[in-house]
């Protein structure tokens, strides 16, 4: 019996690998085949002063609200319509100014075929992304993306596989191709995920995560022995030593691990005796993703943070990020 599991369990992982690499392969061979097609659809959806409609029945549909999706959350204004519910009076979502994506293997889907005498009425731009660029919506488009494929990895070569992955893919690279011409940095990708970790991140400054309450603080007199008991009780493996609140430097517990090693005495010795001076510090109102890049560039897990008199306000820990 485990032979035979063993013989299925390989043919299984066969069949998937070759899916995959002809799926590759498919790819491959769209991006060779990109050229003055796709520079008129990014610049036409650039230059549109509506919103980019997407449209498409069944898997299509379902890369389509993909596709929406994307542009969408990247800077380009964007919503699906489902082409038998605009037949039948979703329509009247459309505005002059908007374009069209039709989206159909085929090109020859019946519930968008439809649309295309009341969408050449009202004047839109249709981008049409199509498996047969001689069928009637290529034919009606204004700009022709192909994606055709060779065949479906499906062994039968009827369930539409390889094809939806070339339609996602070309939807896609319009995407990235939009972002980088748009200049669309991360931080505008934050203003729409605000509730998504990278949207905190972004979004989020310092002072609204920093520990504020009962920090370590000690005058550069305190004993070593007094500060053990700070850096204890404060639970952060560090004590910043100041001067009427301004900081002028710092002792982590690696420090006194050191300072042991090297017998100085903890009740003799005071703890301005080996700080860290002018140790480095960010300003509560800088953002909690450049704090963490700065902690991670200088391989440090805790930052004393001021305001702009150097008076110290928090300290923000790595895990805080």
């Amino acid at each position: 019996m485990s032979d035979v599991n063993s013989d299925k369990q390989s043919a299984m992982l066969q069949i998937a690998k070759e899916s995959l690499t002809e799926q590759a392969k498919a790819l491959i061979n769209m991006s060779a085949g990109l050229g003055d097609e796709f520079f008129k659809a990014v610049t036409m959806i650039l230059q549109t002063k509506g919103r980019v409609v997407v449209c498409g029945m069944g898997k299509s549909g379902l890369v389509g609200k993909k596709m929406m999706a994307t542009f969408a959350s990247t800077g380009t204004p964007s919503f699906f319509m489902h082409p038998a519910e605009a037949f039948h009076g979703d329509l009247g979502m459309l505005t002059r100014d908007d374009l069209l994506v039709l989206i159909s293997y085929s090109g020859e889907t019946e519930e968008i075929i439809n649309l295309l005498p009341s969408v050449k009425h009202f004047g839109n731009e249709i981008i049409s992304i199509v498996g047969n660029v001689e069928s009637t919506m290529a034919q009606h488009s204004d700009v022709i993306l192909s994606v055709k494929v060779e065949r479906e990895v499906c062994p039968n070569n009827l369930a539409p596989t390889t094809s939806t992955l070339a339609t996602m893919g070309m939807g896609d690279a319009l995407a990235v191709a939009l972002i980088k011409a748009r200049n669309f940095q991360a931080e505008d990708f934050a203003r729409y995920h605000p509730g998504g970790s990278l949207g905190r991140r972004l979004l989020t400054k310092v002072s609204n995560v920093m520990h504020s309450n009962n920090l370590p603080l000690v005058s550069q007199e305190t004993s070593l022995g007094e500060s053990v008991l700070a850096i204890s009780e404060g639970r952060l493996g560090l004590v910043v030593i100041v001067d009427d609140q301004k900081v002028i430097g710092i002792v982590t517990d690696g420090d006194l691990r050191r300072a042991l090693v090297n017998k100085v005495d903890m009740n003799q010795a005071s703890i301005g005796e080996i700080m860290t001076k002018n140790p480095i510090t960010i300003n509560d109102d800088m953002m909690l993703v450049d704090a963490e890049s700065l902690m991670l560039k200088k391989k440090i897990k805790a930052l004393i943070v001021t305001d702009n008199d150097n008076h110290i306000t928090g300290i923000l820990e790595i895990f805080d990020c």
